[in-house]
C-alpha cells in the first residue's frame, strides 16, 4: 500500500476471531431497579442457560405463564439476552451455542419499562453464562500441504509444534501431500516457515474447518492478550 498508493498503514499482527461457549446448566435472575424524584425504572427476570451443539448458533425461548412478565416486555428481554450473548465472559468474545431461557420475572405496574427489562435481561445473561461453564473456541483450518518425500520430517515437525492434528498422508505423483487440522493463531507466518523447511519447494492451502474448545493453557494466554 505504501509503494503503490503512497499511503501510510498501520501494521499488527492479524487478529484471530476467537469466541465463547458453555459447557453447562446453570441459572440466575437479573434486577434493575431505580428510584428517582419521578417515576422509577423496574425490571425483573430470572434466566436459565443451556448448551446447544457447536454450530446451532443462539436461541431464546420464553416459558413466562401467567403473565409475570407482561408480553409487551418480552421483546426487550430478548433483546437485552442477545447484547448480554454479544460480549462473553471470559475475554469479551461473542458467546454462541447458547439457549436462554425465560422462565420467571416480576413487574411493576407503574415502574416497568422496556429499558428497564432490556437492561435487567443483559446482567441476568451475563451472569448465567458466568455460572454455566464457560469456555474459549478457536477457529481450526482444514489444511493441505504438499512437499517433497525428503523435506517430510521438518514439515510435519513443524505442523506437530503448531497443535496440528495430522489426519492422513498420501501421495501425489513424486510428492506427499498431509491433510491436517489447524489451529488458526498458530498459521500466521506459515508461508515463511515452510518455504525455510523446503527450500522454497512446498506449498500448502489453507480453509476453515469448525470451532473447537481452545486448551486452558493457550486459553490463558488469549486472555492475557498474547496470542
Amino acid at each position: 500500500m505504501k509503494r503503490e498508493f503512497k499511503v501510510e498503514a498501520n501494521v499488527g499482527r492479524p487478529q484471530v476471531a476467537y469466541k465463547e461457549t458453555i459447557r453447562g446448566t446453570a441459572e440466575a435472575e437479573g434486577k434493575y431497579i431505580k428510584q428517582s424524584g419521578g417515576r422509577g425504572q423496574y425490571g425483573h427476570v430470572r434466566l436459565r442457560a443451556e448448551a446447544l451443539e457447536r454450530g446451532k448458533g443462539n436461541e431464546f425461548e420464553n416459558e413466562i405463564r401467567g403473565g409475570v412478565v407482561p408480553q409487551e416486555f418480552i421483546p426487550a428481554v430478548e433483546k437485552g439476552v442477545k447484547e448480554g450473548l454479544d460480549r462473553g465472559v471470559i475475554a469479551g468474545f461473542p458467546l454462541v451455542d447458547v439457549r436462554i431461557i425465560l422462565y420467571d420475572g416480576s413487574y411493576h405496574e407503574v415502574d416497568s419499562s422496556e429499558i428497564a427489562f432490556k437492561i435487567a435481561a443483559s446482567m441476568a445473561t451475563q451472569e448465567v453464562c458466568r455460572r454455566a461453564k464457560p469456555v474459549l473456541l478457536e477457529p481450526i483450518m482444514k489444511v493441505e500441504v504438499v512437499t517433497p518425500d525428503r523435506f517430510m520430517g521438518d514439515v510435519t515437525g513443524d505442523l506437530n509444534s503448531k497443535r496440528a492434528r495430522i489426519e492422513q498422508i498420501t501421495d501425489r505423483l513424486n510428492l506427499k501431500v498431509i491433510d491436517a487440522k489447524v489451529p488458526l493463531s498458530e498459521m500466521f507466518g506459515y508461508v515463511t516457515k515452510l518455504r525455510s523447511n523446503t527450500e522454497g519447494r512446498a506449498s500448502y492451502t489453507m480453509e476453515f474447518s469448525h470451532y473447537e474448545e481452545v486448551p486452558a493453557n493457550v486459553a490463558e494466554l488469549i486472555k492475557e492478550g498474547k496470542k
